[in-house]
């Protein structure tokens, strides 16, 4: 199928002020498109107007109205003022970054759906939240000309679980900001430790919002675990936005008083590399990923990780990183057999440094640039 150049606009209005992986995924992707030659719009929250016009200077930049600013809002908004603003704009291709897209797009259109586990793992999260991404999955797959997926654990997913039709989905690893997660100076990783009132002290770290599928409650028990017994137990640092998972509360509360649990919140993105790089272990017992972001960070910041065999993970730390189960017993097993061994550790993180390089931003725009070009060519039939 021979593919286009098309003009594509970006519906970055869903990314949140606190970047969390969507909103890093939406950033980088433009940046990258941008620097690329792509022919790209932009349309965002007028918070994110200055911040766009710089990550993609040669871009079109558009703010949206300030109430899509609200959830119930911006949906409106999507479905009946973003299809003219496209049409308006006069671009080929729409692409709408996370799961959901107008259902009357006058334009090809891209929709990027970045796990499956609304299907396959329903009660990891709230109920409403499972039931609007599980019907927005279905009418992007349904609807859309091209589906990006991150992962090809996604795309099998998809296939198994929601019927989707394996011609349609393009999947496109994401990549690594290599500038912002890279392995940390002496004075990077003496900040975070300031910040975090750390000292000398050793630490394992966290890094994810805190929601049932990112397994935490296991994470501290099965670290209580592997202190027990040591003279000086690192500190276990759990950072990231908090979450509904509500077993955490009781996991802590079960952790004895000499080990250190420490729940650090929101960490500024100049502060990730010190912190990851820094860590003893990088800890990352998911249940499920469509990716597996926070991993590919930590190996890029040049550290040992610790993460599980669910779905992506694996596609993501190759033979780099170690896995465990996703019980507290695998998960104290893993970290006791890393803490004793430094040469281990030292050699996964090297090797995980070289395979993150593997993983750029730069692949990723080839990647959608391939699914926006297939999206026209495959809308342009349709028309005749």
């Amino acid at each position: 199928m021979p593919h286009l150049d098309p003009s594509v606009l970006i519906d970055a209005t869903a990314v949140p002020a606190d970047r969390g992986g969507v909103g890093r995924y939406v950033d980088s992707l433009a940046a990258a498109l941008d620097a690329d030659g792509a022919r790209l719009s932009l349309v965002c929250q007028p918070r994110d107007a200055a911040l766009y016009a710089e990550l993609a200077p040669n871009a079109r930049i558009v703010p949206a109205p300030e109430a899509v600013a609200a959830r119930t809002a911006r949906l409106m908004w999507e479905q009946s003022a973003l299809p003219r603003l496209a049409r308006a704009l006069g671009v080929d291709v729409l692409h709408s970054p996370h799961y959901t897209m107008p259902l009357a797009s006058p334009v090809a259109s891209v929709v990027t759906l970045h796990d499956a586990t609304f299907f396959t793992d329903p009660l990891l999260h709230s109920s409403v939240k499972a039931r609007f991404f599980r019907t927005w999955t279905r009418a992007s797959l349904a609807r859309a000309t091209v589906c990006v997926v991150p992962s090809r654990a996604t795309a099998n997913e998809l296939t198994r679980v929601a019927n989707a039709d394996r011609r349609v989905l393009q999947v496109a690893h994401h990549g690594v900001d290599a500038d912002r997660f890279h392995p940390p100076s002496p004075g990077e990783i003496r900040a975070v430790r300031e910040a975090l009132n750390l000292d000398d002290t050793p630490y394992v770290a966290f890094l994810g919002a805190l929601e049932p599928r990112k397994n935490v409650p296991a994470l501290i028990r099965g670290f209580a675990r592997a202190c027990q017994g040591r003279t000086d137990p690192p500190a276990l640092v759990l950072a990231g936005q908090p979450g509904w998972d509500t077993q955490i509360e009781n996991a802590l509360d079960a952790v004895p008083h000499r080990i250190r649990v420490i729940r650090a919140g929101y960490l500024p993105f100049e502060q990730l590399s010190g912190f990851l790089g820094g860590a003893v272990v990088v800890a990352y017992p998911s249940l499920g990923e469509g990716f597996g972001l926070p991993v590919l960070e930590a190996m890029a910041s040049g550290a040992c990780v610790l993460t599980t065999r669910r779905l992506s993970l694996p596609e993501v730390g190759g033979d780099t990183v170690a896995y465990v189960g996703v019980g507290a017993g695998d998960i104290a097993a893993g970290l006791t057999e890393l803490l004793d061994d430094p040469a281990r550790r030292s050699a996964l993180a090297a090797a995980a440094q070289l395979r993150a390089k593997e993983f750029s931003w730069a692949a990723s725009a080839t990647w959608h640039r391939e699914a926006y070009g297939r999206a026209a060519v495959l809308a342009r039939r349709a028309r005749h």
